[in-house]
């Protein structure tokens, strides 16, 4: 029995030393001076939760916005199952918002002529030096061609991340390859070129607050943006 009990603890503890080698947690928390999103304008001053677990590339994401100042601003969940290979990444995400097809927000609720939530898939890769992604909405409550038929709204990006002074940036580029009112455009459209800056600002020896600045133009809809935000987390 002596024997038995080692054993089973032995095993016990190797599953948790592997369990703290192999599994990551993400807990955070962004606080935007606006919530905008593939160069569109989805709300004012936001914070913006994650909660996510991976293991072995493989990764579950919970995210979410919740206005600070407007509480007209649409609330949004959001669950992502990814898988990273190399430089390879692909993806599903849920996303819910409480507007759209359901007046009674229920996020329950799945009819696909009747619900809230917009499934997308993504591929991507990451080159090091750049990495580019590719979305496309599959299921829920997508946009419209200018037929008036589904439009599997989608959009692409190219992100080129860089060093200058200290501080870490980021250039993007996103576009819509094709008409659809999701996104709002009628063919091919430019919706998204953005500069990003980050920097951790100390506050002590043992705690740092990364800061972030943006500025977002949309040359499709002719509206630019400057954002300013923050990250909390353990």
């Amino acid at each position: 029995m002596k024997k038995i009990v080692l054993f089973a603890l032995g095993l016990v503890a190797s599953a948790t030393a592997f369990a703290q080698d192999e599994i990551e947690t993400t807990v955070s928390g962004d606080v935007v001076s606006s919530y905008i999103w593939r160069g569109q304008d989805l709300g004012s001053t936001a914070l913006q939760p994650t909660l996510g677990i991976g293991y072995k590339g493989l990764s579950l994401t919970a995210w979410g916005s919740y206005a600070l100042t407007n509480s007209s601003d649409t609330k949004e969940f959001d669950l992502t199952l990814g898988y990273t290979l190399g430089g390879l990444n692909i993806g599903l995400t849920d996303y819910w918002f409480d507007s759209g097809l359901d007046p009674e927000a229920r996020y329950f609720k799945y009819d696909a002529h009747g619900t809230n939530h917009v499934f997308e898939a993504n591929i991507g890769y990451d080159f090091g030096f750049a990495s580019l992604q590719w979305y496309t909405n599959i299921s829920g409550n997508d946009g419209v061609n200018k037929d008036g038929d589904r439009a599997y709204s989608s959009y692409v990006e190219a992100t080129v991340p860089f060093q200058l002074a200290t501080v870490d940036w980021t250039a993007t580029a996103g576009a819509v390859p094709y008409a659809t009112d999701f996104y709002g455009t009628n063919g091919f459209a430019v919706t998204n070129l953005a500069l990003k800056a980050s920097k951790e600002i100390k506050v002590t020896d043992s705690f740092s607050v990364p800061v972030f600045g943006q500025v977002v133009a949309n040359p499709c809809s002719q509206k630019a943006y400057l954002v300013l935000g923050f990250t909390l987390q353990p």
